[in-house]
């Protein structure tokens, strides 16, 4: 199968725009993180119900949802369905 010029045209752009990608993917990226650390917590047993305790302490105190997910590193929709 022979390619036409317009075909190998639109295939090295492909080639350069997948290398800029992979060019900018090394660099890290300038947004921040939704949550304060990149290592997931678990949270089991009493210490689970402690934090759900206090989420809804502090949500009937009026902060924000989305505040308290940055905060602890959770989803905003996790705190609101508590």
């Amino acid at each position: 199968m022979q390619l036409s010029k317009r075909d190998i045209a639109k295939l090295k752009k492909i080639v350069d725009l997948a290398q800029s990608v992979l060019a900018s993917a090394s660099v890290p990226s300038s947004r921040p993180s939704t949550t304060s650390s990149s290592k997931r917590i678990r949270r089991t047993g009493q210490e689970l119900l402690a934090f759900r305790k206090m989420l809804k302490a502090e949500r009937k105190k009026g902060t924000p949802a989305l505040e308290l997910a940055r905060k602890h590193g959770v989803s905003s929709a996790y705190i609101y369905t508590l």
